[in-house]
């Protein structure tokens, strides 16, 4: 899955012209923790957070009276305040990339940019929550099962050729790691995974449940 497919594009941005006033209000009710800076040919120039703008509304209101605050505020723009150091990455990257960025970034979101840094989305957090819950089958329904396996070739191979002489469909599978123990999840077209969880146990598998770890949550 690439980022091109899941990001948003009907989204809030803003000018350096933007006054912060209107950002302000742009940002408030908002998922998003930022608002991305576009010149008029939709050039990518960087950020204003919700931060940024709590913190340049009040040192002018302190310090001056009402109506002195006011006016100036009114003519306080997004490019006094905005950032720079963004980052942004491209349509065509995979989407697991994006997340990796995020999570070691620790961004809520990301620009994504297309030819000569032109913007052509954004895509978030929310996002990302979206795609595992689809590339994990979720909304689809079935039933799933969880095993243990060695870190060897041919594994979902067999198991999946197991599964299919049983005649059952395979609706997603997933690979996780916990502990350095390789775990594969497979959701399953059936009500009932109970057939293919014996076939694929007497097979050698280590069948795992929450009840495996109950220990590591409870102590």
């Amino acid at each position: 899955m690439y980022v091109g497919l899941k990001m948003l594009k009907d989204f809030k941005k803003v000018t350096p012209q933007t006054p912060v006033l209107d950002a302000d209000k742009l940002l408030t009710g908002s998922d998003f923790w930022m608002l991305l800076v576009v010149d008029d040919d939709r050039k990518l120039l960087g950020y204003v957070r919700k931060e940024d703008i709590a913190l340049a509304l009040p040192s002018i209101m302190t310090t001056l009276e009402k109506h002195e605050a006011l006016y100036l505020l009114s003519k306080l723009t997004v490019q006094k305040i905005m950032r720079k150091d963004i980052i942004a990455v491209h349509p065509e990257m995979e989407i697991e990339q994006a997340a990796e960025i995020m999570h070691q970034k620790n961004l809520a979101g990301l620009a994504v940019v297309g030819d000569q840094q032109k913007l052509v989305g954004y895509i978030t957090r929310s996002v990302m929550l979206d795609v595992l819950v689809e590339e994990m089958g979720l909304k689809q329904g079935g039933s799933r099962i969880v095993f243990e396996v060695e870190d060897r070739t041919g594994v979902l191979h067999e198991v999946s050729g197991i599964i299919n002489d049983l005649g059952v469909s395979i609706i997603a599978t997933g690979t996780f790691y916990h502990n350095d123990r390789r775990m594969v999840v497979i959701r399953l077209a059936v009500d009932d995974p109970y057939l293919v969880a014996g076939a694929i146990e007497r097979k050698g598998y280590k069948l795992v449940s929450a009840a495996d770890f109950e220990e590591e949550w409870t102590s």
